[in-house]
């Protein structure tokens, strides 16, 4: 007789792990490319940062984009505390590892298609030659991780599914 439990819903895990994927992913956008990098800011392709009033406007963006990717976190965290009260969701690194990277290139490829593509709000590199080529480049990446993410998740079910037969 098997005494252990079947496998539980793993799709409190997904979202939590997907909400805080995307957060996560925002704040290396964010940190990374804005800050660091300085490649672009929020609307950048709109109002280029060449003056110090412009520069303060885009820093304003940047940290409405920074509020909100802290909310995303936020919610991902919530999510997980929820999942950690819950004794039918089952506990899968594998699962989570690949919500994280399924969120963070979610959150890319929304990023790609909507603020570089759809309201061109920037670019992934400002003032170059083949800005085209560095925005295909992002949302090749962006679909390459939210693919690699899923296809951990499912893996890490099936791998849930196997060991409770």
């Amino acid at each position: 007789m098997d005494f252990r439990a079947p496998a539980g819903p793993t799709g409190p895990l997904i979202r939590a792990g997907t909400f805080l994927g995307l957060g996560l992913g925002g704040f290396v956008d964010g940190i990374l490319l804005h800050q660091v990098l300085q490649w672009h800011q929020m609307i950048s392709n709109i109002l280029p940062p060449d003056t110090l009033n412009a520069a303060k406007v885009n820093m304003f963006w940047d940290g409405i984009f920074h509020a909100g990717t802290w909310m995303l976190t936020a919610t991902g965290v919530a999510g997980l505390w929820m999942v950690a009260c819950r004794s039918d969701v089952p506990r899968s690194t594998m699962i989570l590892w690949g919500s994280l990277l399924f969120g963070w290139g979610l959150f890319n490829l929304m990023d790609s298609v909507f603020d570089h593509y759809l309201f061109g709000l920037h670019n992934v590199r400002e003032n170059v030659p083949d800005v085209w080529a560095w925005n295909l480049g992002f949302l090749l990446l962006a679909a390459s991780q939210t693919v690699a993410g899923w296809m951990i998740i499912s893996a890490g079910r099936r791998r849930l599914r196997s060991s409770y037969r």
